[in-house]
């Protein structure tokens, strides 16, 4: 079990949640809520607040991003092999419809085959209630620690 997973099960999501900004500072500018995180699948919210929002009104590009890239890594670092390790190499984003309130990102790692080395696809997507506002798609390099 890695060291995120051990965290995450003995803190419970609101603890892991509070403590994740203090492994990496810049997820608590979201102010990040988990709801699940297991080997395959991370689901992690934030609300929308001023802190959040662009120009118009909406959450930020930027705060989408940021919440995808949390959930993708989280769920990389349960599901990969005892002995490895990852490092994000890319992302590709799409928007697809206003970001006007609460989201809820989901990383669904089921149909990968994470005992593969190299570069790893990871899909995100993002919603407001049921509305998809986001897609991306994380490249995760994983190697040998």
């Amino acid at each position: 079990m890695s060291q995120m997973m051990q965290m995450y099960q003995q803190a419970g999501p609101a603890q892991f949640s509070a403590m994740i900004g203090q492994v990496a500072p810049y997820f608590a500018s979201i102010a990040p809520q988990f709801v699940e995180l297991r080997a395959g699948y991370a689901e992690v919210t934030f609300a929308k607040r001023r802190e959040v929002l662009n120009h118009l009104g909406t959450v930020h590009a930027i705060a989408l991003c940021n919440a995808a890239e949390l959930a993708a890594g989280t769920m990389t670092d349960a599901s990969i092999p005892k002995g490895c390790r990852w490092i994000p190499r890319g992302m590709t984003v799409e928007y697809l419809a206003k970001a006007d309130g609460d989201i809820r990102a989901v990383a669904d790692g089921s149909a990968i085959d994470w005992s593969q080395l190299g570069d790893v696809k990871v899909p995100v997507m993002a919603y407001v209630g049921d509305k998809p506002v986001f897609r991306a798609e994380i490249t995760m390099y994983v190697s040998q620690a």
